[in-house]
């Protein structure tokens, strides 16, 4: 039997409310870690003050959250797009996420180990300017490359997230994310699992997993319409019992897209439906 599993959430679910509040509301429910979106916290995120960031650590630390990374990376008001034909906005976009890296690495504050980016943006990243899909996903895959080394040598691990076609034509499965990790070859680089983007997949998750687990670094939880779990269909014990059985330690991150239950109902009914499901997978696995 593994070890338990390591809860975290998504703020943006938790809409304007003080982030010092946002973390002991996540603490009182039963979360270790923190994930967060950029735009959370300041409307161009690179503009956060180095002693802001060491506050946010220190806030952080002070209610007992371990900080997990950053998500939805490139929502700003800047023109950001990184598979663009113009190459000057290009290179524009993929500084952007050379100092987001700064960022994730600056709020963690951990030294070999500070955090992960998940690297969905479908906006960002699909293809545009009349180029086809096999030419934007050679735009992405090369900037992606370009960014990993610094990824790398600040500890921070940038994570290709495979997004369904509803949402973009660059990189639709984690055969095909798994694929860019691959070629990039870098450790700053690796990518992660969503229950909700995995729409497109044909095979059943919990052998998907398996089959990509020496890449996969991080597992996103939602149901497939987007609320949180525990109020659709999905099946988390069954997923759990891949994890488990993987002796998966990393973070299970609650990402929730339909907030109309409010931040800290979504937070308390989650944590308590996926223990309750670990419970009984760990049980069974006896």
């Amino acid at each position: 039997m593994s070890a338990p599993f390591h809860y975290a959430m998504c703020n943006e679910a938790f809409e304007g409310q003080p982030f010092d509040e946002v973390c002991r509301l996540l603490r009182r429910a039963g979360y270790e870690g923190i994930e967060i979106a950029p735009f959370t916290l300041a409307a161009d995120p690179l503009d956060i003050a180095p002693a802001q960031r060491a506050e946010y650590r220190s806030v952080m630390a002070g209610e007992g959250l371990r900080f997990v990374g950053l998500h939805w990376l490139l929502v700003t008001k800047k023109p950001i797009h990184v598979s663009t034909p113009d190459r000057d906005l290009r290179e524009r976009s993929w500084q952007h996420v050379r100092n987001l890296v700064d960022l994730c690495a600056d709020l963690a504050g951990n030294g070999e180990s500070n955090g992960v980016m998940v690297f969905g943006s479908p906006k960002q990243r699909s293809s545009t300017g009349g180029l086809t899909a096999a030419e934007a996903r050679r735009n992405f895959v090369d900037g992606l490359a370009s960014v990993a080394p610094h990824a790398a040598e600040r500890g921070v691990t940038i994570l290709m997230e495979a997004l369904p076609f509803s949402q973009s034509d660059v990189v639709h499965t984690l055969a095909e994310a798994a694929e860019v990790v691959r070629e990039i070859g870098s450790p700053g680089v690796r990518t992660m699992f969503d229950t909700h983007n995995a729409e497109d997949e044909t095979e059943a998750h919990g052998a998907l997993i398996e089959r990509y687990y020496d890449v996969i670094r991080h597992v996103h939880v939602n149901e497939m319409d987007g609320r949180h779990p525990g109020t659709g269909t999905y099946d988390f014990a069954e997923l759990f019992r891949v994890l488990n059985r993987l002796g998966y330690d990393k973070w299970i991150s609650l990402e929730a897209f339909d907030f109309s239950y409010g931040g800290e109902k979504i937070a308390s009914d989650t944590i308590k439906y996926l223990k309750l499901q670990e419970e009984i997978v760990k049980r069974d696995s006896k």
